[in-house]
C-alpha cells in the first residue's frame, strides 16, 4: 500500500517521466525522491517519506548481509519489551483501561455529589487533619464515598474548581467509553470544551456568590475561581469582567452549535430586508486531515497509520485521470485504473449537520388562521322537514313510473344532499336514470344529478340542492386536522364533500389541474383557494409560484409577495406575467429550467426531487458541483383560452412538454379557462392533464369536453364543482376566500423578511440555439452543413424545421446545423418566431462562401 503512496506523489511530481517505473528506481533515487516530495507539505508526504526511508534501511540490511557483513541495528528492541508493546495495543487492554477510567469517573461522582449532603459536618475533621490521619476518622467520615472520598471532594470542590469540577468528570468518563468503543467522539475537541467550560463556569459562580460566599461551607467556583474573578475585576473591572464571561460563553455557543451563527446574524441586523445567507465552512479533501497530520508523528500506533494511509491513498486515486502500470521487484505486474470524471464522495453530515432549506428566512412565520373570516354554522341545523318532504317526493315519483324500491336515505352535506335510493329486484338502472328531468320537476330543484350505480355501493344516488346552501369557509378546511397533520408535498384543499367531509389531494401526485367552466361559476375563487392552501403550508424557500394573468386584475393582489413566493425571468419588470410574449418566454424558460433539474438529477443518481433534495439536505451533494436545493414551482395560468387563441401552438406545445416531463423535477401546472371547446382543451392537454376539476357548465358537450363525462350541467354554480382524478369522480363545495381576506394574508407575508429579489428563472434558449455559450467551431462542421446551406439560400428560408423536413433529421441535429451556419455568415441570428434571415441571396455567392470556409 505504502508503494503505491511512493508511486502516485511521483507521477504527480514529475519526477519519472514514464507512468510505469520499478520501485529500484525510486530506492536509487531516494534523495532526490525526498526533496521533491517535501514540498507537497500533507500527510501523504510524510507517509512517503517514512515508509521509502525504512525500505531503503531494509533493502541496504540485505545487500549487506548478502556480501558476508553483519548490520548492527542501533535502535533494536528487547523482545520481551516488543511483546509487551504488542501486548498493550490489543483490544481488550484499551476496553479494561476505559472500564477503570469509568469506575473511577463513578466513584468520583458519588464522593462530590456526597460532598453537597455531608461537606459541613465532614469540612471540619477533613480540614484540621492531615491526609495520613484520616483513616483513623474513618468511623464519624458521614460521606458516601469514605474518607477518601470526603478528602478527594473538599480538595476538588473547595480548592480547585467547585460545582464546575463536574464537566472533567464528564472528560474522564468520554475517555473512558471512547477507550471502550462505546461511542465515537473527537477526544481533543471534547477535552477543549471541557476545559473551556470549568474554568469559564468557575469564573462565573465565583463571580455571582461573591455577596453571599460566607453564608455557605464551599466555595462554589472554587479557589480558582475566587482567584480569577479577583484578578480579572482588579485589572480590568466588574464591566470588563462580564463582558469576558459573556465572550466566553458565546464561544463556547458556537463550538457547540454552528447553527447559532445564523441565528445571531439575523438577530443583529436590525431587521434588514436583504437576503441573510451563512455559508458554512466546507472543508476540501479530508475534513479530518489536520487530525490525521498531527496523530500521524505517533510512530507507534500503527493502526491508526494503517487507516490514514488507505484514506490518503483514496484522496490522492480520485486526483488522478489515467491509469498507470507499476512494477514492483519479484511481483507481477499489476494495473490500478482510475475512471474519468469520477464523482469525489460528499459527505459532510457529521460536521455540518443537515442542511436547513429555511435558514435563509429562519424568522418567517406563517399567517395566522385569525387572517380568515370565520363564518357561524354551528347554529343551522338540518331541515328534516325538508329532507322528509324530499323523500316522500323521489319515493311517490318513482312508483308512478312503477319504480319500487326498497329503502332510501340521506346524507346532508353544506350545499347539496345525497339520497340513496335501493330499488327492488329486477329493476333496471336505465329506466331509474332517464327519470332525472321528472323528479327535478317533481322536486321543484334547481338541478339534480344521478348517479347510477354509485361506485363501491350498491345503490342509486340522486344528489338534489338544498334550498339554503351553507357557504364553506376557507377558515374551516384550513383549520381543520385534516390540513394541519397533513404529510403531502404539495397540499391543497379545495372545500367539503357531499358527507361534509374536508376535501383535499397532494399536487405531486395529480401532477397537473384543469379548471374549467362557464364565466361566473366559481373558477377565481377556485383558484385563490388554491394559492391559500399552499401559501399556509408551504415555506417560501421551498416553493415559487410563477403567475399567468391575461385579465390583468385577477393575480395582481399576488405582486406584493414577489420577493417571498414568486419566480420570474431575470429582465421582466413584474412577477404577474400579463403580455403573452412574456408569457411564450417564461414557458420557454421553465422547459429550460426543467432540463437543467433533470441534469442535477441524473448527476446525483436519483429519480425524482424528493430523493434529490433529501440527498442535498443530508449532505450527499457537493454544492461546488452545481447541486443546490430545488424549491418546487407551481404554474398558475388563467384564462388559457386567450392564449390560445393569441399564440396558439407557440403556447400549447411548451405546456405540453412541461406536463410531460416537469413532474419529477418539482414543476406542476395549473391552468383554468371560462371556454371547454376541443380547440381550447385539446387532446395534448387532455392526455397530460388526469386531474380535472369542472365548475358548472351551459351543456353536456362541454361537461364532456372537460370531464370526459356528463354531470358539470348539472351543477348549480357558486363554488359547486365536480373534481375528476383517473376513474373517480368527486362533488365538492369549494371553499370560499374572499378578496379582504387574501389582502389581509399577502399583507402578513409582505411585512416580513424576504429574499432580495423574486426567484430567477433561466434565460429562455431561442430556435437552434445550444445550452453551452461557446463559440462555433467550423472546422468540425456536421456532415450535412453544405447541403443544408444550399438549401437554405435556394429557398430564401432559414429555420430549423426546414432542415428537419428536407434531410429528416432530429430537432437537436437541425439546431447545431443553424448554429453553423450562423457562425459562417450564411444565415442570421434568431428571431423570436420567425424565420432567420437568410444573408446570401445567390448560388455562386454561396459557393465562394463554403470555398473560403474550406
Amino acid at each position: 500500500m505504502f508503494l503505491q503512496h511512493c508511486m502516485i506523489v511521483s507521477a504527480n511530481a514529475g519526477f519519472f517521466s514514464s507512468p510505469a517505473f520499478s520501485l529500484t528506481e525510486i530506492l536509487q533515487k531516494k534523495d532526490d525522491f525526498i526533496k521533491i516530495v517535501q514540498k507537497k507539505k500533507s500527510l501523504l508526504t510524510r507517509i512517503c517519506i517514512k515508509k521509502v526511508l525504512h525500505l531503503h534501511a531494509l533493502m541496504k540490511k540485505k545487500i549487506l548481509t548478502k556480501k558476508g557483513i553483519k548490520v548492527k541495528n542501533d535502535w533494536e528492541i528487547p523482545r520481551f519489551l516488543e511483546s509487551i508493546i504488542q501486548y498493550s495495543r490489543s483490544e481488550h487492554v484499551y476496553f479494561m483501561t476505559g472500564l477503570l477510567l469509568c469506575f473511577i469517573t463513578l466513584y468520583l461522582g458519588i464522593a462530590l455529589v456526597s460532598f453537597f449532603f455531608t461537606g459541613a459536618a465532614d469540612q471540619s475533621i477533613v480540614n484540621n487533619l492531615e491526609a495520613g490521619d484520616l483513616i483513623s476518622k474513618r468511623n464519624v467520615i458521614s460521606n458516601w464515598a469514605g474518607v477518601r472520598g470526603a478528602y478527594i471532594s473538599d480538595m476538588i470542590i473547595n480548592k480547585w474548581f467547585g460545582i464546575s469540577s463536574f464537566f472533567l468528570l464528564f472528560l474522564l468518563g468520554s475517555v473512558g467509553f471512547k477507550a471502550m468503543k462505546l461511542c465515537n467522539i473527537h477526544i481533543f475537541k471534547r477535552f477543549v470544551l471541557c476545559v473551556l467550560l470549568t474554568v469559564w463556569s468557575s469564573a462565573l459562580l465565583a463571580f455571582l456568590s461573591s455577596g453571599f460566599s460566607d453564608s455557605i461551607f464551599f466555595h462554589p467556583g472554587g479557589l480558582h475561581g475566587d482567584n480569577l474573578s479577583e484578578w480579572l475585576i482588579s485589572n480590568i473591572g466588574i464591566t470588563g469582567l462580564i463582558l469576558v464571561l459573556l465572550t466566553v460563553f458565546i464561544l463556547i455557543a458556537i463550538m457547540l452549535n454552528k447553527k447559532i451563527v445564523p441565528v445571531m446574524q439575523s438577530k443583529m441586523s436590525f431587521g434588514n430586508p436583504e437576503k441573510r445567507t451563512y455559508k458554512k465552512e466546507e472543508k476540501k479533501g479530508n475534513p479530518e486531515g489536520e487530525k490525521e497530520e498531527k496523530d500521524i508523528e505517533d510512530d507507534d500506533d500503527d493502526d491508526d497509520d494503517d487507516g490514514k494511509e488507505k484514506e490518503a491513498e483514496r484522496k490522492v486515486k480520485s486526483n488522478l485521470d489515467n491509469s498507470f502500470v507499476v512494477e514492483a521487484p519479484g511481483d507481477d505486474t499489476y494495473a490500478v485504473e482510475i475512471p474519468k470524471d469520477a464523482d469525489d464522495a460528499y459527505d459532510f453530515l457529521p460536521e455540518l449537520g443537515v442542511y436547513d432549506p429555511r435558514l435563509d428566512l429562519s424568522g418567517y412565520k406563517f399567517p395566522d388562521i385569525g387572517l380568515l373570516k370565520k363564518y357561524d354554522t354551528s347554529d343551522r341545523q338540518v331541515d328534516m322537514d325538508e329532507q322528509n318532504e324530499n323523500q316522500k317526493r323521489i319515493k311517490k315519483t318513482l312508483e308512478d313510473f312503477g319504480i319500487n324500491i326498497e329503502s332510501i336515505k340521506a346524507t346532508v352535506g353544506p350545499t347539496i344532499t345525497l339520497y340513496e335510493v335501493v330499488p327492488d329486484k329486477g329493476i333496471r338502472i336505465a329506466k331509474i336514470r332517464n327519470l332525472e328531468d321528472d323528479i327535478a320537476l317533481r322536486l321543484s330543484a334547481l338541478g339534480i344529478r344521478i348517479i347510477a350505480p354509485m361506485p363501491g355501493k350498491g345503490t342509486i344516488g340522486i344528489e338534489i340542492p338544498n334550498k339554503n346552501p351553507q357557504i364553506v369557509s376557507m377558515e374551516s378546511v384550513i383549520s381543520s386536522r385534516k390540513f394541519i397533520e397533513s404529510k403531502y408535498e404539495l397540499p391543497i384543499v379545495l372545500g367539503r364533500t357531499i358527507t361534509n367531509e374536508v376535501f383535499m389531494f397532494d399536487l405531486t401526485k395529480t401532477p397537473h389541474l384543469l379548471v374549467a367552466g362557464a364565466t361566473g361559476q366559481g373558477k377565481s375563487v377556485g383558484l385563490n383557494a388554491i394559492i391559500t392552501s399552499l401559501l399556509y403550508k408551504k415555506h417560501p424557500s421551498e416553493l415559487k409560484f410563477v403567475l399567468v394573468d391575461p385579465k390583468m386584475v385577477e393575480f395582481n393582489i399576488y405582486e406584493d409577495i414577489e420577493r417571498h413566493y414568486l419566480a420570474k425571468l431575470p429582465d421582466m419588470d413584474k412577477a404577474i406575467i400579463t403580455d403573452f410574449t412574456n408569457v411564450i418566454d417564461t414557458l420557454k424558460s421553465l422547459c429550460r429550467e426543467m432540463d437543467d433539474r433533470y441534469d442535477l438529477l441524473m448527476k446525483a443518481h436519483v429519480r425524482n426531487i424528493s430523493e434529490y433534495n433529501h440527498k442535498f439536505i443530508n449532505r450527499r451533494l457537493n454544492p461546488e458541483k452545481g447541486h443546490k436545493f430545488m424549491p418546487y414551482i407551481v404554474v398558475v395560468i388563467d384564462e388559457f383560452g386567450d392564449l390560445i387563441m393569441t399564440a396558439g401552438k407557440e403556447i400549447e406545445m411548451p405546456i405540453a412538454r412541461i406536463a410531460q416531463k416537469a413532474r419529477a423535477v418539482g414543476i406542476h401546472m395549473i391552468i383554468a379557462t371560462q371556454r371547454p371547446s376541443t380547440n381550447i382543451i385539446t387532446g395534448t392537454i387532455k392526455a397530460n392533464f388526469p386531474a380535472r376539476t369542472a365548475f358548472k357548465v351551459s351543456s353536456m358537450i362541454d361537461s364532456r369536453t372537460i370531464l370526459d363525462a356528463p354531470g358539470a350541467n348539472k351543477l348549480v354554480g357558486r363554488g359547486d364543482l365536480l373534481f375528476s382524478q383517473g376513474n373517480d369522480m368527486t362533488r365538492v363545495q369549494c371553499a370560499f376566500v374572499s378578496t379582504d381576506e387574501i389582502e389581509n394574508i399577502i399583507k402578513s407575508i409582505e411585512s416580513q423578511v424576504g429574499f432580495e429579489s423574486a426567484y430567477k428563472l433561466p434565460q429562455p434558449l431561442e430556435e437552434g440555439q445550444s445550452v453551452s455559450d461557446g463559440s462555433i467551431d467550423l472546422s468540425s462542421k456536421d456532415s450535412l452543413f453544405e447541403d443544408a446551406a444550399r438549401l437554405i439560400v435556394v429557398q430564401q428560408q432559414g429555420s430549423a424545421s426546414l432542415i428537419q423536413r428536407k434531410f429528416s433529421i432530429g430537432f437537436a441535429r437541425a439546431g447545431r446545423l443553424m448554429d453553423q451556419l450562423e457562425a459562417a455568415g450564411i444565415v442570421g441570428a434568431p428571431d423570436g418566431s420567425k424565420s432567420r434571415q437568410v444573408l446570401i441571396t445567390d448560388e455562386y455567392s454561396l459557393e465562394q462562401k463554403l470555398n473560403a470556409i474550406q
